[in-house]
């Protein structure tokens, strides 16, 4: 399923008309940003509120060993209650845009800190434009993995 995802953004953002490479890059480095962001607000607010600031009213979240959650309203209702923990952060290690600039992807690695152990884990996260220039998710999931690499 992960990589028919994959797949099918590479396509999506490849398969866009005519671009212009600075523009592209300018959208990439807005989707680092909004990323970073959301990772610094979690630390702050904690995960659950993070989410739910930068999400799109259509947001898919998936989590491991659960059914996706459909729209911000349900991932509200089902994890609003809780800000969620302060101690998982991540970092992007890649995005792209598409050539319209309305759509774009982030994935990187994310890193859970308990009492007793760590988490570590990999995310891709799909964000589109709103009308106001701000990038927010569409999407979102992860897995847990090995500590990176790098």
């Amino acid at each position: 399923m992960k990589t028919i995802i994959i797949l099918s953004m590479a396509l999506l953002l490849n398969g866009c008309t005519e671009n212009n490479s600075s523009d592209i890059q300018k959208w990439k480095d807005e989707i680092a940003k909004a990323d970073t962001d959301m990772s610094d607000y979690a630390t702050k607010e904690g995960f659950n509120a993070a989410l739910i600031k930068y999400a799109d009213g259509s947001f898919i979240k998936f989590d491991e060993g659960m059914h996706p959650t459909i729209g911000k309203n349900a991932f509200v209702e089902k994890r609003g209650a809780s800000p969620g923990p302060k101690t998982l952060t991540w970092k992007p290690v890649f995005t792209d845009a598409a050539a319209s600039g309305d759509l774009g992807y982030s994935w990187g690695n994310w890193k859970f800190v308990l009492p007793d152990t760590v988490i570590y884990g990999n995310y891709i996260t799909i964000w589109k434009k709103q009308t106001d220039g701000s990038w927010k998710m569409t999407f979102d999931a992860g897995n847990a993995s090995p500590a990176p690499l790098n």
